[in-house]
């Protein structure tokens, strides 16, 4: 089963229009309970941070979190990269068209990427299991970042983050019909990748779990479930939103849930290193 293509096809669907759009990041703001714990953590970073910032959407795919940003502050300066070319002129032409003039988006690859001390804050969300040498990556957001910059990672855990079932017998056979298919590590350790972040200059290191038991259900609730019907057909669309009138609510409540409690384990990881 993949999950990238079935992303992909919904994009695409609401990318007709600028206001379809907005609708597509309303929606992911609500459902995607990653979304609900960055949104946490940027609110506690936008208070520290009111005047002028310098940010970094590193990965930045539909643009969704940069949107969030340019648009509550208009005085701050976003720059998403991505390393697929479609990605990023669907951005510049979307923001354009939002009359958003603060954000601005290029190609480039995380492993190679190169700048000067120039951002405040780097966001990495669901990006790492993506990338081989993550290594470089940190090292190359350290030293993009300024001195007492943050960097915010949301990425899956070891413990099953990239739906992957360690105690399922056949787990060769039945990897192909995991949400895996597009990532290369089944998910980081929570220690880690602060040992790893550390490594490449990082003065400090914060991280806890995300998908606790909650999480796990409104995970398989809001997006699993669906994902696999649609990987099944793709008429499934047209169920879709009565699909969503019955399994939103629950969704939502258990969203709610899995944000207001500290987990012992999790399928998710937030993870944040200062400069």
């Amino acid at each position: 089963m993949q999950y990238d293509p079935i992303k992909s096809d919904l994009g695409r669907f609401f990318n007709r229009t600028p206001r379809l759009r907005i609708l597509f990041y309303r929606l992911l703001n609500l459902l995607l309970l990653r979304t609900w714990h960055v949104k946490k953590e940027l609110r506690i970073w936008e208070s520290q941070h009111r005047e002028t910032a310098k940010i970094l959407d590193a990965g930045m795919g539909f643009g969704q979190y940069s949107y969030l940003l340019a648009q509550h502050h208009p005085n701050w300066e976003i720059l998403g990269v991505d390393i697929k070319d479609d990605q990023v002129d669907d951005c510049n032409t979307f923001f354009r068209k939002a009359g958003l003039k603060n954000a601005r988006f290029e190609v480039a690859d995380l492993e190679r990427f190169s700048s000067p001390p120039l951002f405040d804050l780097i966001l990495s969300i669901d990006v790492m299991e993506h990338i081989p040498n993550d290594e470089a990556v940190f090292q190359n957001f350290f030293h993009a970042l300024k001195p007492g910059g943050m960097l915010l990672i949301s990425t899956p855990s070891d413990q099953g983050g990239s739906d992957v079932h360690p105690h399922d017998e056949d787990i060769s056979e039945n990897a192909s019909h995991s949400f895996i298919g597009e990532h290369v590590r089944d998910g980081y350790n929570i220690l880690m990748i602060q040992k790893k972040l550390r490594e490449a200059g990082f003065s400090c290191t914060e991280a806890y779990y995300t998908y606790g038991k909650p999480g796990k259900i409104s995970w398989n609730l809001s997006m699993k479930y669906p994902i696999v019907m649609l990987n099944l057909s793709k008429l499934f669309f047209i169920l879709l939103p009565f699909y969503y009138l019955i399994a939103f609510p629950f969704a939502l409540l258990l969203n709610q849930m899995d944000i207001s409690r500290k987990h012992s384990s999790g399928t998710g990881l937030i993870v944040k290193a200062w400069k």
